[in-house]
């Protein structure tokens, strides 16, 4: 269907501004919530026994069984205050980003087509956007940019566009 409102549904680690993707939909309930929150504990395996909070809103889709899923990791679940959205920053803050740099320059056709380009934008934001609060490093940097030092600022670069030129993605040549 097209010109719907369609939701997305992500998490953000604090200490590395790491964003998770859970997934994309028009209807959002506390089942797919609770059950995109699995999905995630089984990508993240024995990462996801590290997380010690779980900072939320107090929106009704996140139930007692999302809730659950954390509690049964060992996390606190702490909720938001009502209409504050500074208690959030760090999400608010991403979802401004990804809007800003991606979404307000597309014309989204649909849930698949959204789910594709924030797969694609989230792996860029992960692997390859400077982030100040990390000393303008990747939340998990790839292994070139991790290879790369001050004695390479001679060599040519290479540039990889991605959605279709909106990004530009710069790494030093071979």
């Amino acid at each position: 269907m097209f010109l719907q409102r369609l939701y997305v549904l992500f998490f953000i680690q604090l200490h590395n501004r790491r964003v998770h993707l859970a997934g994309v939909t028009a209807n959002p309930t506390g089942a797919w919530v609770a059950q995109q929150a699995r999905n995630l504990v089984a990508a993240l395996e024995e990462q996801a026994t590290a997380v010690r909070f779980l900072i939320r809103d107090r929106d009704s889709k996140f139930s007692r069984a999302f809730d659950d899923i954390w509690h049964g990791l060992g996390a606190e679940v702490i909720l938001t205050p009502i209409q504050a959205p500074n208690a959030n920053a760090m999400a608010e803050r991403w979802v401004g980003t990804a809007r800003q740099e991606c979404l307000d320059h597309l014309l989204i056709a649909g849930r698949r087509q959204l789910g594709r380009v924030l797969h694609v934008y989230v792996e860029h934001y992960n692997r390859h956007r400077p982030h100040r609060g990390l000393a303008l490093s990747a939340p998990e940097p790839s292994e070139r940019c991790q290879e790369a030092d001050s004695s390479a600022s001679g060599r040519r670069l290479h540039r990889r566009d991605i959605l279709g030129g909106l990004i530009h993605e710069y790494e030093h040549a071979a």
